[in-house]
């Protein structure tokens, strides 16, 4: 039997090939993402029982999120060939409620716009989209992107991703946008790991046997 999960996954990995979304946004994110997804639900379910309605919907959204990240393609026809794959895979409020989270969670339209009002899914859309946020404490991840962004040059990646990470990672607490207690507890962990991280590779971009 080929599971919903192996599907979205498969989905992941296609969406990805199609539109050269490279491994800090495809199928290695979206399993991070799902992680994070689940640990945060299972905190939040015995304080909202309701929540278990929307399981699957909440897991569907973390997988296939960056599917339509306008940074690899164009938003829209992201979204419509989300649409079109989840039809005969989750009821029609389901596949709404999915690509209300999905366009409206990136931390540009946030601190842009704020929090949209999503009704009866507003819990599950702040556990995909803290969630998100969680995976961006990965200082390795950002440097990836920016490698590439670069063409390759490390020192200007390192330095995008530091300056990434002052700006707005190391700042997700003092600028509100993490409001479950597991992500707050967890991105404490993560907060110092990140500073962890950052500092090893400005050593390593120093270290004179690597220059």
């Amino acid at each position: 039997m080929t599971t919903l999960l192996t599907k979205l996954f498969y989905f992941v990995i296609a969406t990805s090939n199609k539109y050269a979304i490279d491994e800090t946004h495809g199928l290695r994110h979206s399993m991070d993402i799902l992680r994070f997804t689940h640990e945060i639900f299972q905190h939040e379910l015995p304080l909202n029982p309701w929540l278990a309605e929307q399981e699957r919907l909440i897991y569907v959204s973390s997988i296939i999120h960056d599917m339509c990240d306008k940074k690899y393609m164009d938003e829209d026809e992201g979204i419509s060939r989300i649409e079109e794959f989840l039809k005969d895979k989750l009821y029609k409020d389901e596949i709404l409620a999915t690509k209300k989270i999905i366009s409206t969670m990136s931390y540009s339209k946030v601190k842009k716009i704020g929090f949209p009002d999503l009704g009866r899914h507003q819990n599950a859309y702040h556990i995909v989209r803290e969630a998100d946020l969680l995976t961006a404490y990965d200082f390795e991840r950002c440097m990836m992107y920016n490698i590439r962004q670069q063409n390759g040059n490390i020192i200007d990646a390192f330095d995008s991703a530091n300056a990434l990470f002052e700006r707005r990672v190391l700042k997700h607490m003092e600028d509100g946008l993490l409001l479950t207690h597991y992500a707050r507890m967890k991105s404490q962990d993560l907060h110092l790991d990140a500073i962890s991280r950052i500092n090893t590779w400005k050593a390593l971009i120093k270290n004179p046997s690597l220059l």
